[in-house]
C-alpha cells in the first residue's frame, strides 16, 4: 500500500499540513501550478505579545502569473536576521525555545532564492526534528503529462509514484470523484484534524488555534506534538 498526499508548498503551516505528511509515504511538493499570492506559500502568523502576528517572507515580482517553481525569494541577509529576531523576541521564554531556535536559524540561513526549495527544506528540518520519515518530492521534477489540469493531475501524478491510495486536506470534497479513482484502483481520503483535541498553553493566554508550526514546536515537547499529528480522521 502506497500512500501520497499533495500540497502546493507553505512556509511553516499549521498542524494540518504536517498531519498530512505523517499519514503519507511520499508527500509531493505542488509547485509547477501557479504562485497564489496573499495564499500561505510564503506567510503564516505566529503569536507576539499575546495576539496573531501575520508575518511574511518576501517574493520577487510574486505574481499569479507565475508558477511557483519560477518564484524566487528576495530575502536578504539583514531581512533573515530581522526575522529571526522577531522570532527570538516572541518566544524566547517558551519552553522548547532552546531545541527549536536553531533549527530555524537553519531554516531562514539555508542559502537559496528558490522559494520552492527554500520551502522543502524547511519542511526536510522540521521532519528530521519531529522524526518524520515521509519521502519529500517535487512536482515539476516528476515525469508526467503536463497539460493535464486539477483532477486529472492528483491522478497523474498518483500514478507515476505508483500509488494506491491518495490523501487530500479535508477542505477539497468538491474537487474530487470517489468514482473517478476508483476507475484508477485507488483509494480517496480527506484529513480532517481534530482541531479541538488539539490545544496546548502559550504562555499565560488564551489558547489561539492555527498558528504556524512554529508556536507549536516552540511550546510542546516532540512527543506531544507526535500526539497531535495523529488527532485526525480520515474520511471517505
Amino acid at each position: 500500500m502506497k500512500k501520497v498526499g499533495i500540497m502546493q508548498p507553505y512556509i511553516f503551516s499549521y498542524i494540518g499540513y504536517w498531519q498530512l505528511i505523517h499519514a503519507v509515504d511520499i508527500f509531493v511538493v505542488l509547485d509547477d501550478v501557479n504562485f497564489i499570492t496573499r495564499g500561505y506559500i510564503n506567510r503564516n502568523s505566529i503569536l507576539v505579545n499575546g495576539m496573531e502576528y501575520k508575518f511574511s517572507i518576501p517574493v520577487r515580482k510574486c505574481s499569479q502569473n507565475k508558477l511557483i517553481c519560477e518564484s524566487e525569494l528576495c530575502f536578504t541577509k539583514q531581512e533573515r536576521e530581522k526575522f529571526l529576531k522577531m522570532i527570538f523576541m516572541a518566544y524566547k521564554k517558551a519552553p522548547e525555545f532552546e531545541k527549536v531556535y536553531p533549527v530555524l536559524e537553519m531554516i531562514i540561513n539555508h542559502d537559496t532564492q528558490d522559494v520552492t526549495e527554500f520551502i522543502i527544506y524547511s519542511i526536510q528540518k522540521i521532519c528530521e526534528y519531529l522524526f518524520i520519515e515521509t519521502e519529500i518530492c517535487r512536482s515539476m521534477e516528476l515525469k508526467k503529462n503536463n497539460k493535464l489540469r486539477a483532477q486529472e493531475r492528483i491522478l497523474e501524478i498518483c500514478r507515476v509514484l505508483g500509488a494506491d491510495t491518495y490523501i487530500n486536506p479535508c477542505g477539497g470534497y468538491e474537487l474530487y470523484s470517489q468514482e473517478r479513482f476508483q476507475r484508477e484502483h485507488m483509494d480517496l481520503y480527506f484529513l480532517s484534524p481534530k482541531m479541538s483535541e488539539i490545544t496546548y498553553q502559550q504562555f499565560a493566554n488564551s489558547f489561539i488555534p492555527n498558528l504556524s508550526i512554529i508556536d507549536m514546536l516552540m511550546f510542546n515537547s516532540v512527543e506531544k506534538i507526535k500526539f497531535f499529528l495523529e488527532k485526525y480522521e480520515l474520511i471517505k
